[in-house]
């Protein structure tokens, strides 16, 4: 079973570069970010024709967030977190496909820092670590994807110390990641690859790609039932390349049924 995520930076004017991608690496999951388009906008025909059924959490102009799967059902579990009624981002869908909860995410990027979007970023990430607690309490396969906007450590990004005071490096930031971590969690990338260079962003100013400055903020949170049966991960970089793409790459992991 191979699930993919990818923020998508906008799902209709990227559409060409999504099924594109589809075709060539036919995922079986896939967790999409910043779909940037309401509910009703989202191309769901498209979607379809190429093989994927769909649900979505979708918003005007900002955020949102889908799940896909090829040839298997999908039995959503809820959208949103708990903690705040008055947070009308979209930015979390979770749903049972094949047996295994997948988490879809997105979240907040928090700059500038400090300041009031960083303090919902934090406390966006309060809302999230309390539910992942109880995602593990059910002893089910879960798997937990997306744009985390956290830049783990310094090996996860192109000159660290220019990031510094920023909210995706911030010691606030990356305390949050390892308490959500130390819950039990497994990232998919570092586990296969614990001391490789290895990025899923590269920004669209200086020539970010073609130097490789990038950063790894795209992650794989695995329940232990997953972990054990993580066989590759890996980052489709080669799609940061093509005309008119997201600023990330589709990130992707293989699990043993």
């Amino acid at each position: 079973m191979k699930i993919a995520t990818y923020n998508v930076n906008g799902v209709n004017g990227r559409l060409p570069v999504l099924l594109r991608w589809l075709e060539e690496t036919k995922p079986d999951v896939v967790c999409l970010q910043e779909l940037k388009a309401p509910q009703e906008k989202f191309p769901e025909e498209a979607i379809k024709a190429a093989g994927y059924n769909a649900i979505w959490h979708g918003q005007k102009s900002w955020n949102g967030v889908a799940i896909l799967a090829r040839d298997l059902e999908i039995k959503e579990l809820r959208r949103g977190l708990d903690g705040d009624p008055e947070d009308l981002h979209s930015r979390y869908i979770e749903a049972m496909v094949n047996n295994v909860v997948i988490g879809c995410l997105y979240l907040p990027n928090g700059n500038p820092a400090p300041g009031p979007k960083f303090d919902y970023k934090l406390q966006w990430f309060e809302r999230f670590t309390a539910h992942a607690a109880k995602l593990l309490e059910y002893n089910l396969p879960v798997v937990l994807a997306g744009d985390y906007n956290v830049i783990p450590t310094e090996l996860d990004a192109y000159k660290p110390e220019r990031w510094v005071e920023d909210a995706l490096f911030r010691p606030e930031t990356r305390l949050a990641f390892q308490n959500l971590m130390a819950q039990g969690w497994t990232d998919a990338i570092r586990k296969l690859y614990p001391d490789e260079t290895i990025y899923t962003f590269w920004d669209y100013f200086r020539n970010a790609y073609g130097r490789d400055a990038g950063l790894r903020i795209d992650h794989f949170l695995l329940s232990p039932q997953v972990s054990e049966r993580l066989k590759a991960a890996g980052v489709d970089k080669q799609v940061r390349g093509w005309e008119k793409t997201s600023d990330h790459g589709p990130v992707w992991i293989e699990i043993e049924d």
